[in-house]
């Protein structure tokens, strides 16, 4: 049988640099928190609860960077984690656009589901007026299989993303392009937020 056609997905890459400050954020709050139970319980309590914080931290931040998003066969979203799971974006009975804003950096991306199962896809990272994007060969493939979808967003989204593709070959900067334009459109102040599907609707059908 011939090999899964598998293309990386992931914008950011995991660093040493970032590991080893993970490693000094565990062990500052497990020590802080450590310090005030220890002060009530006791050093054994003490102790204990600064093992299970750094430990906690720690497994969070592991499964964090090993996070790896993978395009299969030009239609599977495939997301690795602890485990791994995948969905099908041409019967994604879910299509989002999410965008989180943290400490300057926001993030355009798609969430994708299907029953339980649910995939958030970063499509571009911006800080001021600059940042990172899907290539264009994934874009493209990504448009491809959203624009067979079942899902009737699928089509909107397809078209989103073949605007992008224009913006960019036309090389447009950064906040002329939809999806920075897109991500503007959320108000600041809130951690993680849905735009509504219908203003998703109103923005591509505006587009050139």
């Amino acid at each position: 049988m011939a090999e899964p056609d598998l293309i990386p997905l992931t914008l950011t890459e995991a660093s040493r640099r970032r590991g080893l400050l993970s490693l000094l954020v565990a062990l500052i709050l497990g020590a802080a928190l450590g310090g005030i139970v220890g002060l009530i319980g006791g050093q054994t309590a003490g102790l204990i609860t600064a093992g299970v914080v750094v430990v906690l931290l720690l497994v969070l931040s592991w499964a964090s960077a090993r996070r790896t998003l993978w395009l299969r066969d030009g239609t599977t979203l495939l997301a690795r984690t602890i485990g791994t799971k995948s969905v099908d974006l041409r019967t994604a009975d879910r299509l989002e656009l999410l965008v989180t804003d943290v400490r300057g950096i926001r993030t355009v991306g798609m969430l994708v589901g299907q029953k339980n199962t649910s995939i958030n896809l970063a499509l571009a990272m911006y800080s001021g007026t600059g940042g990172r994007e899907l290539g264009i060969l994934v874009l493209r493939k990504l448009a491809d299989a959203l624009a067979g979808s079942e899902n009737p967003a699928g089509l909107v989204f397809s078209q989103l993303l073949v605007a992008q593709l224009r913006a960019e070959a036309k090389g447009e900067a950064a906040p002329e392009r939809p999806l920075f334009r897109l991500g503007s459109l959320a108000p600041t102040g809130k951690l993680a937020q849905r735009l509504r599907p219908e203003a998703i609707t109103r923005f591509v059908a505006s587009l050139d």
